[in-house]
């Protein structure tokens, strides 16, 4: 491709050269630069690209895309571009590097505090029983087809995405479906394109903090980034920041919620419970009528649901379909049902810190079990109140609480477990602790009650626990697995 190209669709200044030149390939990794290839000097946490510009000259790049005034010896051919800022810039030329793949497709970009990676995969799933085929991009793995790639970011860089969306396109998927996380907004990952729908599911106070947001506000004016980067908007209109959220918004606006008002309303809530089993039916009305029926709990599977309704209404999907679609959905680590037995329900679920902890025993409760019990640890090498704050959470609502290990890095598991008894301590909670996380849920099974619900929280769906900087592998799945062998 020849340099005019890579910069068709954002603003720059041309300090240097020309743009009427052959680029190689496209490079943003100082280790990687080459002969006539595009470099673009991004600023990272521990690196800058700018401070690589005299060994892009040096090795014999076509041009250099900056932000910051840069040095160029006399003689060099090279070819200086200014931008604002280098990130967005990327993300374009990044976008027209893979043929621009995102305006062949349907995009849908979902943002929120919880429940993003449950409403991707709710969607998906009621889209390709509606016919369509469907990617995903979110915390847990990208899906392309029969493929499915770990995720190392929520929302990937700009250039892993946009080959991605390639990739997809190449495979015949014609829409994708994915999580758009604060960072990925404010890193300008999801530049590039117009996202067809931008969809807001709820917010609360998180990722404060350093090399993340300053502060609450930074984080929802993040988060309100995509609502100024799609056609249509569809967001929760029950919550309490929606305005700040959607304020100065360039698109169609759709709100759903259980408050009058809404254009998708549920109404008619009725917690659902069996063998082994628990969810949740109600009442969709509005721009759509129908009745809904999710196996998953509570009031937070109800919004859930309502999102992917109301994302997939526009898709003109049919009642059958989403009955059916929601009936089959699943999503590892989140409220993840695991069958071991007829007399209590068991489930594994990501819940790893205490607001999260809170809200899924607060759900749980609702259901009246015989017992509440709640198995959990926490990490090491992270702030030592989480295990305080998550120990109180735990003692106050759960009836019985196993305290077990996570990924303790570089801590003592022991030293973590007895921070989180110092906090269940505040409590009247009744707890024990058992350090190795096979033995806790083998604990959990054995001693489980008719009518109980045991939540294994924390790990959702990782496989690892990481020890001394080591990730060895474990899977709750498969932990449990082998403990009924074993019981058997």
């Amino acid at each position: 491709m020849r340099l005019s190209e890579y910069l068709d669709r954002f603003e720059y200044k041309l300090i240097k050269g020309n743009i009427d030149r052959e680029i190689s390939g496209v490079v943003y990794d100082s280790r990687k630069l080459a002969k006539d290839c595009l470099f673009v000097c991004v600023k990272g946490a521990n690196f800058d690209g700018h401070s690589a510009v005299p060994e892009a000259v040096d090795k014999g790049a076509a041009c250099v895309v900056v932000s910051d005034d840069v040095q160029i010896p006399d003689g060099s051919d090279i070819t200086v571009i200014k931008v604002d800022n280098t990130r967005y810039a990327m993300a374009n030329i990044a976008a027209a590097d893979n043929g621009y793949p995102a305006d062949k497709l349907t995009t849908i970009g979902i943002t929120g505090t919880k429940g993003k990676t449950t409403v991707t995969y709710m969607t998906k799933e009621i889209l390709s029983a509606a016919g369509h085929k469907v990617g995903l991009i979110g915390t847990i793995e990208v899906i392309i087809g029969d493929e499915h790639i770990p995720a190392k970011n929520t929302t990937p860089d700009s250039y892993e995405l946009q080959a991605y969306f390639k990739k997809m396109l190449d495979a015949g998927i014609d829409t994708v479906v994915m999580e758009v996380s604060s960072q990925g907004l404010m890193l300008h990952r999801t530049q590039g394109f117009t996202f067809d729908y931008g969809i807001f599911t709820n917010i609360e106070p998180d990722h404060i903090g350093p090399n993340e947001h300053k502060d609450f506000e930074d984080y929802m004016h993040c988060k309100s980034l995509l609502f100024k980067q799609c056609k249509v908007g569809i967001v929760n209109g029950d919550d309490p920041h929606v305005k700040d959220i959607t304020a100065g918004h360039t698109c169609e606006l759709y709100t759903y919620g259980l408050n009058e008002g809404c254009d998708y309303r549920a109404t008619d809530m009725r917690l659902t419970r069996g063998e082994g089993h628990i969810g949740v039916d109600f009442h969709v009305s509005g721009k759509t009528e129908m009745d809904v029926d999710v196996s998953t709990p509570g009031r937070f599977s109800v919004y859930n649901a309502l999102t992917a309704v109301a994302i997939c209404d526009r898709f003109g999907v049919t009642e059958s379909q989403v009955r059916s679609a929601l009936k089959k959905v699943t999503v590892k680590g989140r409220i993840e049902l695991i069958h071991v037995s007829d007399d209590f329900t068991l489930m594994i679920d990501y819940a790893h810190n205490a607001m999260a902890l809170k809200s899924l025993l607060g759900t749980l409760k609702e259901y009246n079990p015989n017992r509440l019990v709640c198995l959990f640890g926490c990490g090491g090498n992270r702030d030592r109140n989480r295990r305080f704050e998550m120990g109180e959470v735990s003692g106050e609502i759960a009836d019985f609480t196993i305290i077990t290990s996570d990924n303790p890095r570089f801590e003592e598991p022991l030293d973590i477990i007895a921070d989180i008894v110092t906090g269940i301590e505040r409590t009247n909670g009744t707890y024990v602790t058992i350090a190795d996380r096979k033995e806790a849920i083998k604990y959990a099974i054995t001693h489980g009650q008719p009518g109980d619900i045991i939540v294994l929280a924390g790990k959702g769906h990782e496989d690892y626990q990481e020890i001394k900087g080591v990730k060895h592998p474990m899977d709750e799945r498969v932990l449990i697995a082998e403990i009924l062998e074993e019981l058997a």
